[in-house]
Order: C-alpha cells, then structure tokens, then sequence
C-alpha cells in the first residue's frame, strides 16, 4: 500500500471515529476494531503503541475528536523521514 493510500484511509478510519457522537454505542465495537487495525497497517513496536493510544482514545468519551490514525500516519511518513534525514546529515 502507498503511502498517500494509507493517508486516505488514515481519514476515512478517523471518520469513522466521529460516527460514536451520533451513535454512542458503536465505540464499543470501535474501539478494539480501531486498535486491530492499526497494528496491521503499522508494524512493530509503534504499531502497538498506537493501537493502545487508538483503543483508549475510542474507548473514552469525548477524545474521538483526536485523528489517531491521520497522526500515526504523520509520525510515520513525515516526522520519523524528517530525523532519518537529519541523522543521515
């Protein structure tokens, strides 16, 4: 999967996230759902990091607002790419 694919779906899977505030109860499927598929488009240790971010933060009220995936994808492809550059210099 390309990078800007997975930004894509980065921000349908954030979408998602706001169905909760018109429908309360989806956060229970939500949340664990949210959390498997973060560790499967992020691998390793900050997969699972951010899946246990992605589950608390469906799981709680009122933290849907937060784009854990669309961040994750960020931290990814942009900040992590920015300090292997510098590394590299």
């Amino acid at each position: 999967m390309t990078k800007y694919k997975k930004l894509g779906l980065s921000l349908l899977l954030d979408a998602c996230g706001y169905i909760s505030f018109v429908f309360p109860p989806f956060d229970f499927v939500w949340a664990p759902l949210s959390a498997w598929i973060m560790t499967k488009l992020y691998k390793g240790k900050q997969g699972k990091v951010a899946a246990v971010i992605s589950f608390i933060e469906e799981a709680l009220p009122w933290l849907d607002v937060i784009p854990t995936f669309t961040l994750m994808w960020l931290y990814t492809y942009v900040f992590k790419q920015e300090q292997l550059v510098k590394e590299q210099d």
